[in-house]
């Protein structure tokens, strides 16, 4: 029954998907240029990276809501290490270092003092939003003007942007994961029933403590991308960044109680969601629908994982 109702979720999102698709088309011709086709992939491209993560963080029953200040932040550092080194290696590497880095922060905050995942990395994000105007009171703008680095956001491999080459890398690396590994069934099982898989000798923390430290690695890939996109480091560049990310994963059936979600759903969660994003735009609607849309989808999407929930206990 479970497995069932997650296909019919699936199906309808991407009949959701293709209803958009089609009624956008229909009032804006743009919207299905090739030109245009290829900006909505760049912008997937950004969230279903750190979207990939955070399936998996959902699945073990926790949440990370400090991705948008680490994503303006690691931005900011990557810059100016570029700045400073001209290397785009040590750029990458304090980038990732410092992404890493917070969410091994989170991951000992909610596995060593038990503090929730929710309340933690909403403290995280306070930080890490004032932490950065302490590092930087403008953008870090691009003093080093290397090819490598303008080419990790804007650059393309034939006719596929390079964003959506490493998206589609790491979401292949991370549906492996959870589909063909120990790693994923025992991801799935801590959010499913953690004191029965303790009771089984895994230690469910260190699994937690991963998925917090993937999920830092994932945002700190994206906070690169997007700061090649930009030419600088934004400290205001991840606004709103997390609540996008989480909509896309609940909305793409992720429980939010653990133990229940798929990369594919999260998928067709960024793409529903960037669509729209993208639609508001050639419309002409107010820009701040874009914002408003998240907030949305978080609650209806609940609202309908409690539904399922229920479904799948008959």
């Amino acid at each position: 029954m479970s497995i069932r109702f997650g296909q019919s979720g699936s199906l309808v999102l991407a009949l959701v998907l293709a209803t958009l698709c089609i009624a956008i088309s229909a009032a804006e011709p743009r919207f299905h240029s090739a030109a245009n086709i290829i900006a909505i992939l760049r912008q997937c491209a950004l969230v279903l990276i750190a979207a990939c993560a955070m399936t998996m963080l959902v699945i073990a029953a926790e949440v990370d809501l400090s991705v948008g200040a680490s994503l303006a932040f690691v931005g900011c550092i990557g810059m100016a290490v570029l700045n400073a080194t001209h290397s785009l290696a040590l750029g990458l590497l304090a980038a990732l270092a410092f992404a890493g880095g917070v969410g091994l922060a989170n991951g000992l905050i909610v596995t060593r003092l038990k503090v929730n995942s929710l309340i933690a990395t909403i403290g995280t994000m306070m930080m890490l939003q004032g932490g950065v105007y302490l590092f930087t009171r403008e953008a870090v703008q691009n003093q080093h003007q290397l090819a490598g680095f303008t080419a990790l956001g804007a650059g393309h491999a034939g006719v596929v942007p390079i964003p959506v080459i490493v998206a589609a890398l790491i979401f292949l690396i991370a549906w492996m994961t959870l589909r063909l590994t120990v790693l994923g069934r025992f991801i799935y099982a801590v959010g499913a029933n953690e004191r029965a898989l303790r009771l089984s000798g895994v230690r469910s923390e260190r699994l937690k403590l991963f998925a917090f430290v993937l999920t830092g690695l994932c945002v700190g890939v994206a906070g690169m991308i997007l700061s090649s996109l930009m030419n600088a480091g934004q400290p205001t560049a991840g606004r709103g960044f997390e609540l996008t990310v989480i909509a896309a994963v609940i909305l793409g059936g992720t429980s939010l109680a653990g133990g229940r979600g798929s990369l594919f759903g999260t998928l067709l969660g960024v793409l529903v969601l960037k669509v729209i994003d993208n639609g508001i735009i050639l419309l002409g609607w107010n820009q701040d629908l874009q914002m408003i849309v998240p907030g949305v989808v978080i609650i209806l999407a609940t609202y309908l994982d409690v539904v399922r929930s229920k479904a799948n206990a008959r």
